[in-house]
C-alpha cells in the first residue's frame, strides 16, 4: 500500500513538471552567432510562457551580445531596424515598441535572462517570429514561434 502511494505521488509529481515544462523553454546562444532553438510552439493551455536564453560563449555583450524579442513575423525587419539605431543601452529594442511582444536584455558570455510573457498576448493563426536585435544578427538568429492547442 505504501509502495503504491509512493510511485502514484512520484507519477502525479512527475506529470505536474512536465506540464510546467511546456510552458518555458530555454534557449543557447553563442560566440558563433548561433542559437539552438529554430521554432518554439506554445500550448495555448499556458497563462504564461517563459523564454530563459543562455549565452554559452566567453564573449562581451558589447561584441557579441544577444537577446530574444518576440514579434508578429510581418514586424521582425521594421522592430529589429529600429531596435538596432537604440543602442546597447536599451538592448537594441525601441522602447515601449508596441510591436515587441516580449524580450530579454541583451546578454554576453556566461550570462543568461528570462522572460515571462501572457499567452493571452497572443493570436491563433498569427505568425510569430523571435530574433536577436544585436546588430547583424537578426539575419542568422532567427526562429519561429507558433500557438498550438
Amino acid at each position: 500500500m505504501i509502495r503504491t502511494l509512493v510511485v502514484a505521488s512520484t507519477l502525479l509529481f512527475a506529470g505536474t513538471q512536465a506540464f510546467a515544462a511546456d510552458c518555458a523553454v530555454t534557449i543557447d546562444s553563442t560566440d558563433q552567432m548561433t542559437w539552438d532553438t529554430p521554432a518554439i510552439e506554445v500550448s495555448k493551455s499556458c497563462e504564461e510562457f517563459s523564454v530563459t536564453l543562455h549565452h554559452s560563449g566567453t564573449l562581451a555583450s558589447n561584441v557579441m551580445g544577444h537577446n530574444w524579442v518576440l514579434t508578429k513575423a510581418a514586424d521582425l525587419q521594421a522592430t529589429a531596424t529600429d531596435g538596432m539605431a537604440e543602442g546597447l543601452d536599451k538592448d537594441y529594442v525601441k522602447p515601449d515598441d508596441e510591436r515587441v511582444i516580449a524580450h530579454t536584455k541583451i546578454i554576453g558570455g556566461g550570462e543568461s535572462d528570462t522572460v515571462t510573457f501572457s499567452v493571452s498576448d497572443l493570436s491563433e493563426g498569427e505568425e510569430y517570429a523571435y530574433f536577436c536585435s544585436f546588430p547583424g544578427h537578426f539575419a542568422m538568429m532567427r526562429g519561429t514561434l507558433t500557438l498550438v492547442d
